[in-house]
């Protein structure tokens, strides 16, 4: 789960981390009044979504007086703003943070984040603060600096100073630094995140440490320990059908192709959409069911599928193991008559009670395409929606 920079700077301020004094604002009136409320001649007016590359779309103003304020805070509110991260569609800024000035020395990136690949978190730190992570990677990846926490000891004093050396980092700030750098490792652990970015972390000229910006990210499976942190959820900034698709715990991304896809168990769900590229198609969703998925639940899954406009086609691959083939192929033929289903479709069942699970669709009268492969089911979707057409 995404929050936004206001909010995840109020968590940094909870922790002891030094940021920049700033309001939230949701209308051009209380971006200018939230500027009244800030000393510093010099305002920064910031969109709030949950995307990186605000800066670089024009999402970040700075303000010199209050006549500049109200018209950054004008184009700003209702923008699409599109970035790197957002698609082209982008997305509607509804709400601001106007924040203080501030007289920066030198920037940094920061960041924690877990490696899957390790089961360990790393901190990344780099002197090329304000740039996209990704491109410094490209470009000079000698300049970013890792270093791997042991879960069992967590982050040592050693580590951080260690790091602030290599940043270049000296006297009080190296002091300063180790502080900032445990109490994120603080946050992460006690708040169950995947990661906390700070781009730029900057110093001041008068010798401040100061997380310019803040980006959190929460494990979405810890957020039942966290109802404090599930508040700060902002459902206008997600998909409509993936919150519609978390109420079944249904696990549902949308993408930007054609062909629907409901498979069960996320392993699969990936090599679905893989063999569909490879047989010239374009997923609409990641969605995966789940192992133990009822006849109600296939009937939302195919609701939510629907709901997309794009779908042209929908491709069921079922391996059946917890789950039984004959549950999944009466929930399929439920779903095809709730929701009358015109568009083509595609089965494809193995496993447990998969005879089963044929008869039923093979009974049901409906216009149901069976595969004996994933292969085959693949092909088949990709050729019935660029017209080709198949064979039962």
């Amino acid at each position: 789960m995404n929050i936004h920079e206001y909010q995840a700077k109020q968590l940094f301020r909870d922790y002891g981390v030094d940021v920049p004094f700033g309001i939230p604002a949701f209308s051009v009136d209380e971006a200018i009044k939230a500027a009244e409320s800030i000393s510093t001649e010099i305002k920064v007016v910031k969109a709030q979504i949950h995307a990186g590359g605000r800066g670089k779309a024009g999402g970040v103003k700075i303000a010199k007086n209050a006549a500049d304020v109200e018209k950054y805070s004008n184009e700003l509110i209702g923008k699409i703003l599109v970035t790197h991260q957002t698609g082209p569609s982008g997305k509607e800024v509804k709400r601001l943070l106007i924040e203080e000035g501030c007289n920066i020395d030198k920037e940094y990136y920061l960041s924690m984040i877990l490696d899957r690949s390790i089961s360990k978190i790393i901190v990344m730190v780099s002197t090329e603060g304000g740039m996209d992570i990704e491109e410094v990677a490209d470009k000079n990846p000698e300049k970013i600096i890792k270093e791997v926490v042991e879960p069992s000891m967590g982050l040592q004093q050693f580590q951080a100073r260690k790091i602030a050396f290599k940043l270049g980092l000296k006297d009080k700030l190296v002091f300063k630094f180790v502080n900032l750098l445990s109490n994120l490792y603080n946050l992460f652990i006690e708040k169950d995140c995947s990661i906390v970015e700070v781009n730029p972390l900057v110093t001041t000229i008068e010798g401040n440490l100061v997380a310019l910006d803040a980006k959190i990210n929460f494990d979405a499976n810890a957020l039942f320990r966290h109802q404090d942190i599930l508040s700060l959820r902002d459902l206008d900034e997600e998909d409509p059908k993936e919150i519609e698709a978390s109420k079944f715990d249904l696990s549902y991304i949308s993408l930007d192709g054609n062909i629907g896809c409901m498979v069960n168990g996320a392993g699969l769900a990936m090599s679905t959409m893989d063999i569909i590229k490879l047989y010239g198609g374009n997923p609409a969703n990641f969605l995966d069911v789940g192992g133990s998925a009822s006849s109600e639940k296939v009937t939302e899954a195919f609701k939510i599928i629907l709901s997309d406009r794009n779908v042209k086609g929908i491709f069921v691959n079922i391996f059946g193991g917890i789950m039984k083939c004959d549950v999944i192929a009466e929930g399929i033929v439920s779903a095809t008559k709730q929701v009358s289903l015109t568009l083509p479709l595609v089965v494809r069942l193995e496993g447990t009670n998969v005879q089963k699970g044929k008869e039923i669709l093979n009974a049901s009268g409906l216009n149901i395409m069976s595969a004996s492969s994933l292969s085959d089911g693949a092909e088949k979707i990709v050729n019935l929606v660029n017209g080709i057409g198949g064979e039962n």
